[in-house]
Parts: C-alpha cells; sequence; structure tokens
C-alpha cells in the first residue's frame, strides 16, 4: 500500500505544565482520554480503546446541536512516554471510515505524529498532521483548513491542560499515606 503524505503539514505545539508521563498517561488511558478528548462543548463516549500497533481508539461526538459523529485512530508506533503515531478519520457507527460531515472534500485519513518532550518539568507536544492517500483536491481542501484545524486543536489542547491540572491536583492526595 503506498501512502503519499506530499502537501501541506499541519502543526501544532504546546507547552503544558505537567511532566512528559502524565500528558502521555493522558493520551492513553481511557479513564483520562474521555475526560479532556474532542472539541470544546461536545460530550464525548468512548466505544473502544486498543493502545497498541495496529489497535483502535473509536468514541462518538455529540455537540450541543445533538448530530451525533464518530471518529476514530488507528495506532500505528507507540514509543512511552515519547511517541504516538496514528491515523485519524471520521467514520460511522460500526467504525468504518466516512467522510466528515463538514467538508465533502477533506482528506478520508489524516497521518498525525504526537511528540512529548520534557523541558524544566513540563512537557512540549508537538502534533504534526498529512493526509495519507489523498487527491490534490484533498490535500487543497486540508491545507485551507488549517486556520479551523488550529482553533479546534487549540480548544482540545486546553481541555488537556486543564485535565492535567485536575491531575496534578489529586495526585498528592493520592500518594500521600493513610492517617
Amino acid at each position: 500500500m503506498s501512502e503519499a503524505v506530499t502537501g501541506s503539514e499541519f502543526v501544532i505545539t504546546r507547552v503544558l505544565g505537567a511532566p512528559r508521563q502524565m500528558v502521555f498517561q493522558a493520551w492513553t488511558e481511557a479513564e483520562h482520554l474521555g475526560r479532556w478528548w474532542g472539541p470544546k462543548g461536545f460530550s464525548i463516549s468512548l466505544i473502544k480503546l486498543d493502545l497498541r500497533p495496529g489497535g483502535l481508539f473509536r468514541y462518538s461526538m455529540r455537540p450541543p446541536d445533538g448530530n451525533e459523529m464518530w471518529g476514530k485512530f488507528v495506532y500505528r508506533e507507540i514509543v512511552p512516554p515519547e511517541r504516538i503515531v496514528f491515523v485519524n478519520a471520521f467514520s460511522d457507527p460500526e467504525g468504518n471510515t466516512v467522510r466528515p460531515p463538514f467538508a465533502p472534500n477533506f482528506p478520508l485519513e489524516v497521518l498525525n505524529t504526537l511528540t512529548l518532550t520534557e523541558q524544566d518539568s513540563q512537557t512540549v507536544l508537538t502534533l504534526r498532521g498529512l493526509p495519507v492517500n489523498a487527491t490534490a483536491a484533498e490535500h487543497q481542501v486540508f491545507a485551507a483548513m488549517h486556520d479551523s484545524m488550529q482553533q479546534g486543536w487549540t480548544g482540545t489542547l486546553d481541555q488537556l491542560a486543564a485535565e492535567l491540572t485536575l491531575q496534578q491536583q489529586w495526585a498528592p492526595m493520592e500518594t500521600s499515606p493513610s492517617s
């Protein structure tokens, strides 16, 4: 299977005030992922999380208007706590890849590489995305939507930052000895 990943790469970077291991766990453990993943204002339901190369993360998203959508990650590479490579796509309720409802010429699949580097007790998160097996028209739509993707990912990463803050507030209580 050939994979053309040429074109305009989407990149977003965020510095998070949490150790890399904690950020990695937020991306890879269902109890955390279900609390922050997805666009702001959407409710998320985790359907499946199978964290391994070839494994799947499936979820449904419901915006305030109630029009449910589904999505999935197919994991390609997992290097704790440094890197996760996954193909992201919209899906139907059964998990079959479908076009997103908002853009009929958006690529069916986007290859994402998430890297986490620790720096001064903080984590630098970098996400890079490129269309997979996309037509020239799909690459153009992907490039034209970078501003919208930037806004969407910024909101999602805001939720991740809030989740990490909550985890750090509770962490000392969970590890303190019983009185």
